[in-house]
């Protein structure tokens, strides 16, 4: 488990290189918790929402006191998405039988051991608070970022979608990897701080307030939600 947490923590910190970016339109002030207060614009025709790697293996790494709340939010967020008829897309990391993408000096070699996020397992799947409906595209990787091994930049397009509000786990792997991807693919970004969490919460706070702003804008929940419900 320690080994799993290190890696996780650690594995995606190497892309920390910035490149500034124009954020979407907010209010200039931030709260402590590194959020923008109001003022959050998105497009409904080419605005769509991320929920990146709230599977059960991967929620169940959290502390217990910390699960509840991010699966609300991310509820919340999907939910007023799906009303406000904002595309949302999932994005799961999985492995085939065998984990045959997994080389011996992979970041991943040790999930061969644990059997964890084998494709048809049940910790591979999306937590029941977040899944999926009929309908919604399930984007899978192999690695730690959305858009690295997979098709989810075609998904993207073809939606017409050039705007992404992101959640996910953890805050310094996939979130952290996608936003600096989108970032220099020169996709419009909104991080929703606390529909997002990390093993380790100064890790956290650190990249909401001081990395993430350079290329996104960072929200909470709840602001997210005004922005979307505007869109009505």
């Amino acid at each position: 488990m320690d080994l799993h947490r290190s890696l996780l923590i650690s594995g995606a910190m190497v892309l920390l290189a910035l490149a500034p970016c124009t954020p979407l339109a907010a209010d200039p002030p931030k709260s402590s918790s590194g959020t923008t207060p109001t003022g959050l614009s998105l497009d409904v025709r080419r605005t769509g929402v991320l929920v990146m790697d709230f599977q059960r293996d991967i929620v169940d790494m959290l502390p217990p006191d910390a699960r509840e709340p991010i699966l609300d939010h991310a509820a919340s967020l999907i939910a007023a998405a799906r009303k406000s008829g904002l595309p949302v897309v999932y994005v799961v990391v999985r492995f085939r039988d065998g984990y045959p993408e997994v080389g011996a000096g992979s970041r991943f070699a040790f999930l061969k051991q644990t059997g964890r996020l084998r494709e048809g397992t049940p910790g591979a799947e999306i937590h029941a608070r977040v899944a999926p409906k009929p309908g919604e595209v399930v984007v899978t990787k192999r690695r730690v970022g959305a858009f690295s091994t997979t098709d989810l930049e075609t998904v993207l397009r073809a939606k017409n979608i050039d705007t992404l509000v992101l959640a996910g786990i953890s805050t310094s792997g996939v979130v952290l990897s996608t936003v600096r991807w989108a970032a220099d693919m020169d996709y419009q970004l909104a991080v929703v701080s606390d529909a997002c969490a990390d093993l380790d919460p100064e890790v956290h706070r650190i990249l909401m307030q001081k990395v993430f702003p350079a290329q996104a804008t960072v929200v909470s929940t709840a602001d997210a939600l005004q922005a979307i419900a505007r869109l009505k």
